[in-house]
């Protein structure tokens, strides 16, 4: 559980990197080489924690399925409350824990630009046509199809 040293009157620098496993306590296992690097400022009235986490994260790409990889970036700043301290020490492992989470996104693309599968033969479109023909007509709106439009 990564815990930092608060700073009296000051900041006070951190840096760790390991596991989600170990940083976490559980298995996030699309995260890897996870590097969080911050520092604890006394602003008085609490503690500021503040850095950002590095991190790797393998995924299936929700249009292909190809596996892809991911170099990422999450900035974070939080307050506590000076009682959080247990011997000036704060656990901050459920800011960073939610901090990457939160920052992930809805759908996982291998590339922006991704094509996804054909919905015919499920040929990957990102490495080729495949050749089928795919005008597929919505069965809701086949019967317009019959429909004679005249100028």
């Amino acid at each position: 559980m990564p815990k930092v040293q608060t700073a009296r009157g000051g900041k006070a620098p951190f840096e760790f990197s390991a596991t989600a496993e170990k940083l976490f306590g559980e298995a996030l296992e699309d995260f890897t080489d996870i590097k969080i690097v911050g520092e604890v400022e006394d602003v008085g009235r609490c503690y500021v924690v503040r850095g950002q986490i590095e991190c790797k994260k393998i995924f299936i790409c929700d249009r292909c399925l190809s596996q892809a990889t991911e170099n990422q970036v999450h900035e974070f700043e939080e307050e506590f409350d000076k009682a959080d301290a247990i011997d000036d020490l704060l656990d901050v492992t459920e800011l960073l824990r939610d901090e990457l989470l939160a920052g992930q996104p809805m759908k996982n693309l291998c590339k922006t630009d991704c094509k996804g599968l054909c919905p015919k033969c499920g040929a990957n479109l990102n490495e080729g046509e495949c050749g089928c023909e795919r005008f597929i007509v919505d069965p809701r709106l086949a019967a317009l199809q019959q429909l004679e439009i005249r100028n």
